[in-house]
């Protein structure tokens, strides 16, 4: 479904890609982990049309999207949800959900009322506050609300940045299990995350990014028990050798 080969962005004078390549494939769950300042999300910003690339090209079932801009990303079906949600405060909760649908809300009135409903069977805990300001949410909450906004461009491709971010440990199991039904549905998802254990659980294959290219991938179960991602990401220390007996 999506193709990227040999990308590479700049920001000012620094290179936050190098030469990144992947293939991700059609209702596949991927996860994208690393340290802060690894290029995570630069490359859903590449892939959402924020940042122009200086080279390499995106391709997305076999055409090539390099460089077209945000408002083109969405109508192809591409939709980012973003770090540290970026809802409307000031708008009711579900002014922020047809926001997401802005592209074809004349010409699918209908159909968006039905997108409405489905975002409030996947996150039941924003029933019956759809006409309070957004602002007055919990961060779990927001966050429900700015995936369900994503999810109201209708995309074939969702990208998440940190949805996990600052929330508790029961709200996280929350969203990653909504993600888990989303991809039930045939949706292809990619989920930059810092809670690594949690993505693992929920994603089909994880990238290990480390300033600006992939430098491992593999199963997100063969992941797990991976001693490199146990110790870097996974808070595991291989238990030091007892010390010889002379």
């Amino acid at each position: 479904m999506l193709e990227i080969i040999g990308l590479q962005v700049n920001h000012g004078w620094v290179r936050a890609l190098r030469d990144l390549s992947l293939h991700i494939h059609k209702g596949e769950m991927v996860a994208v982990i690393g340290a802060n300042g690894a290029g995570k999300s630069t490359l859903l910003g590449a892939l959402a049309g924020l940042y122009k690339p200086a080279g390499g090209r995106i391709l997305l079932n076999g055409r090539s999207v390099t460089g077209k801009p945000a408002e083109y990303m969405v109508r192809q079906g591409i939709s980012l949800v973003p770090e540290r949600r970026e809802i409307f405060n000031s708008l009711t909760v579900l002014d922020n959900l047809l926001l997401g649908a802005y592209h074809h809300y004349r010409a699918l009135k209908d159909a968006v009322r039905e997108d409405v409903k489905r975002v409030l069977e996947l996150f039941p805990a924003l029933r019956g506050r759809e006409r309070d300001p957004a602002g007055t949410l919990s961060g779990g909450l927001q966050q429900m609300l700015a995936i369900g906004r994503g999810l109201m461009a209708r995309p074939s491709l969702l990208l998440l940045d940190e949805p996990s971010s600052g929330l508790a440990p029961l709200v996280v199991r929350e969203i990653m299990a909504a993600l888990a039904d989303l991809k039930q549905t045939g949706m292809t998802i990619v989920l930059v995350e810092q809670n690594t254990a949690a993505a693992l659980k929920v994603t089909d294959r994880a990238l290990v990014m480390e300033r600006g290219r992939i430098v491992l991938s593999g199963c997100s179960d063969e992941m797990i028990s991976n001693a490199r991602v146990q110790q870097a990401y996974l808070g595991r220390v291989r238990a030091a050798r007892p010390a010889a007996v002379l």
